[in-house]
């Protein structure tokens, strides 16, 4: 039985699609009249991947509109398909182009499919993207105001600190709202907190970006999050193990939590006391514990338990 894989690349006005093994190409508007023609046209043959790249606020509707029609849709990193493209020798980058690298992609590499975001998902992804913008902007500005003389640049920097301040206040407040207002959502935030280290503002970190959480292999769950490390090693030589990858927003709100658990968390302070006696550099032993966290908030969540001096 033939596979039929669907590439579509996805930008602000229009879908290009491109169909395999038969080629068939078409292109659709990026609006509700447009997803229900695409619709219309995936009808005629039984669909087994439709590969995407996510494009923000651009890809939402029409996977939406795809998960409804139950069709199985695959989102792959932009990178990646990049250095598809690239390693099969297709430099030229169109939409066209794109979409047809995406449908070979989904041929030669079989990307799993997973549900599609719920709205409120969406919704919480948005205003924690609005919150991070705030808080580069803060640290922006703090850094301008340090060489600032004039008083009125003085005043307009304060200004502008304590408007981003109070904006952000607003949008966590609204973050947390939106959570609590979820009752599965409100569950894996209360689990999330229960662990020594991770706050609020963290805990919501992780909903957003690795809503994957408790449905993955702990090395799935590292690998996702960009914590695994990455053999380099050819021939004699021998290189040193690195992390890279993965989701960069959760692993840098690791970071503090990391901290705070190698000193307050029991078992993990263990963990990081043994790898610098073994001679481990401070910052691979803390970045073990920012490993160890995710693999711990994904078997609590998991099993749907809070933190009780679970065993590292």
């Amino acid at each position: 039985m033939i596979k039929v894989t669907i590439g579509i690349d996805i930008s602000k006005d229009r879908l290009d699609v491109h169909r395999l093994p038969d080629g068939a190409s078409r292109c659709f508007p990026n609006d509700p009249k447009g997803h229900r023609a695409l619709l219309a046209w995936l009808q005629h043959d039984p669909v087994d991947r439709i590969v995407l790249e996510p494009t923000g606020a651009y890809h939402r509707a029409p996977e939406r509109a795809l998960a409804k029609a139950g069709l199985p849709v695959a989102k792959v990193n932009p990178r990646q398909a990049r250095r598809f493209a690239e390693a099969i020798g297709r430099l030229a980058k169109t939409d066209r182009i794109d979409a047809v690298m995406l449908a070979r992609m989904g041929i030669a590499l079989e990307p799993a499919t997973r549900p599609a975001a719920s709205e409120r998902l969406d919704t919480l992804k948005e205003l924690h993207g609005a919150r991070q913008a705030l808080v580069k902007d803060r640290t922006a500005t703090r850094n301008r105001q340090k060489n600032l003389t004039l008083p009125l640049l003085k005043r307009q920097a304060a200004q502008r600190l304590r408007q981003i301040e109070a904006q952000l206040a607003d949008v966590d407040r609204e973050l947390l709202n939106l959570i609590r207002a979820d009752e599965n959502l409100a569950q894996r935030l209360g689990i999330l907190v229960s662990i020594p280290g991770i706050s609020e503002t963290t805990a919501v970190t992780m909903i957003v970006e690795m809503p994957e959480l408790g449905t993955l292999e702990p090395r799935q769950a590292a690998s996702l999050a960009g914590l695994a490390p990455i053999t380099r090693r050819s021939g004699k030589w021998q290189g040193r193990a690195r992390i890279g990858g993965g989701r960069a927003q959760l692993r840098q709100a690791l970071y503090m939590p990391a901290l705070v658990a190698a000193r307050y968390n029991p078992n993990l302070k263990q963990r990081y006391d043994a790898l610098r006696q073994a001679g481990k550099a401070p910052k691979v032993a803390l970045t073990a514990i920012m490993r160890k966290l995710v693999i711990l908030a994904n078997a609590l969540l998991r099993d749907q338990r809070p933190w009780v001096n679970f065993p590292s």
